[in-house]
């Protein structure tokens, strides 16, 4: 049976079945973008924090805008080309669509990578310092920073240990081998603190699973780990068949209650459950002989003083050493968040940031900021003679809150320029426009280094979505129409390389299918055009 309005329009509509499909499918995804910008804006108008404005590259963001725009004009003319039963034309065009695509999605790997190589720090008084981390090789070793005259690898939590607990259901292998190693490099080693003891079957005595002096081995931790499973699902079906006979007895005594009204008096007898309870381990200790200086990522440990958990729940125990953050290129400070804690407090932004440990630890930090504080003397100078003042003698217009207190790669390079004589040449400038500040044309100088101890880090991330709302939304919408951009070039890619022979067959019934393909290549320009100006422009 054929089915109707494949190629041919219904009388009534006007249309056929694959145009009313994709009108239905456009109108859900209006609906999904729609969700996506109303909940930025919320989020933007509730933030606690200064939202990031104006952040993003300007020029990728524009020149993508203009591919896109452009494509959406290619695919109308290859729609038109199979209209008038032109198949080269058809090639020609549907191809530039399709490179357009591909160039779009390069532009914003290059956009992608950039955030993704790029550091920023919250210090314990929230000031925000941005740029890349620092390293340099040593004789063969990873990659190691000077300090006091000894070398440390830069930018890891370096923890004293002289002992550890390790998780037997939790613990992540590839860490405890590399641990395995680290301590043996270093001469050390690490064996059980105490015997490993338990009742492994109901009724008998305990026996000892594992001697206090055993070397800390995968096959050590995969035994207690089997054993482990093996206690906690005897034990959970002890308590689960204790519990559902208590309830069977409850409902009995008393069959005119609901479930909820007996639920308070439902309880396990466990102290005549616990003889018939097998002994779990859920944690293991070692002691590492003698102490070893670990290396972690700072994202996967939570420090303390005298001990320190990984994110697999392992416990090292020990003293917590030195461990600085060094950015290798400091290119950017920011006060914004700072200034509105300080103004919450109703203490003077300007007091604060001076008062800050950045202000007061670091020489050229206060030489830019003084700088900086001259480039706002002046803005608002020129801001009073265009605009004037108000009727109650304000200022009519006034400095931005990011003008006032963030100091961008930017103005680090607009300060480099005028007080160290770097300049660029104008393809080295067109180049930071897409891939960042260039450190080393402008220099240390310019983009020094700067070292920050750990007690001062209140969080650390790269431009991911882990360091705001915004980088959130940001990579969750530009990504989601990365994936639509893909999606599009694939469908139209398909009619371009495998659509000869519907061409040869029906040219009408393609024409239909490319017409399809590209209202939804409008509707991925258009939630562009939205994208462009929330993001990179506000």
């Amino acid at each position: 049976m054929e089915i109707p309005y494949i190629v041919n329009a219904r009388k009534d509509t006007g249309l056929n079945n694959s145009k009313i499909a994709i009108w239905l499918f456009l109108a859900s995804e209006v609906m999904l973008f729609g969700g996506f910008f109303s909940a930025y804006v919320f989020l933007r108008i509730g933030a606690d924090y200064p939202w990031p404005e104006r952040t993003l590259p300007v020029l990728p963001g524009l020149i993508n805008t203009f591919i896109l725009i452009g494509s959406s004009v290619t695919v109308v003319f290859a729609w038109a080309a199979l209209k008038m039963r032109q198949w080269r034309q058809f090639q020609i065009y549907m191809g530039i669509t399709i490179f357009c695509a591909a160039l779009f999605m390069v532009l914003k790997g290059v956009e992608y990578s950039v955030k993704f190589a790029h550091q920023a720090v919250r210090l314990d008084d929230f000031t925000v310092l941005e740029g890349h981390l620092g390293y340099e090789h040593d004789e063969g070793h990873k990659l190691v920073q000077d300090r006091d005259g000894k070398k440390i690898e830069a930018n890891k939590i370096h923890f004293d240990t002289a002992g550890m607990t390790v998780n037997t259901l939790r613990y992540h292998a590839p860490w405890i081998r590399n641990i395995i190693d680290d301590i043996a490099g270093a001469g050390a080693t690490v064996t059980l603190a105490e015997d490993i003891t338990a009742v492994v079957s109901e009724g008998d005595s305990p026996v000892v699973l594992a001697k206090a002096g055993e070397p800390l081995s995968a096959d050590l931790l995969a035994k207690l780990q089997d054993y482990q499973l093996a206690a906690r699902e005897h034990n959970s079906s002890l308590r689960t068949g204790a519990l559902r006979q208590e309830w069977v007895v409850a409902k009995q005594a008393n069959p005119e209650k609901e479930n909820w009204d007996l639920a308070t008096n439902v309880n396990v007898d466990m102290d005549a459950l616990t003889p018939r309870l097998l002994t779990e381990i859920p944690k293991v200790p070692f002691k590492v002989d003698p102490p070893v200086t670990l290396l972690s990522n700072p994202r996967d440990i939570r420090t303390g003083a005298t001990q320190s958990r990984l994110r697999d729940d392992t416990v090292l125990l020990g003293t917590l050493q030195p461990s600085p953050m060094v950015f290798h290129n400091l290119d950017a400070i920011d006060f914004q968040h700072l200034a509105m804690r300080a103004e919450a407090r109703g203490v003077d932004p300007e007091v604060a940031i001076e008062n800050s440990w950045l202000m007061e630890n670091h020489e050229f930090v206060r030489k830019i900021w003084a700088w900086h504080q001259l480039r706002v003397a002046a803005l608002e100078k020129r801001l009073i003679d265009k605009y004037g003042y108000n009727g109650d003698g304000t200022p009519e217009r006034v400095p931005t809150h990011k003008e006032l207190y963030r100091i961008g790669w930017k103005d680090l390079a607009e300060w480099g320029e005028e007080v160290h004589n770097v300049s660029l040449s104008a393809g080295q400038k067109l180049k930071e426009e897409f891939m960042g500040p260039n450190y080393d044309a402008r220099g240390s100088e310019t983009f020094p280094e700067i070292e920050i101890p750990r007690e001062q880090v209140r969080f650390a991330a790269k431009f991911s979505p882990a360091w705001n709302t915004y980088y959130a939304i940001y990579f969750t919408m530009t990504g989601l129409h990365g994936l639509h951009v893909i999606g599009g070039a694939l469908v139209l890619g398909y009619y371009l390389f495998f659509g000869r022979k519907m061409y040869l067959e029906n040219p009408e019934w393609l024409a239909n299918r490319v017409e399809v393909g590209g209202l939804f290549w409008h509707f991925v320009d258009l939630v562009w055009i939205f994208v462009f100006p929330i993001f990179y422009l506000m």
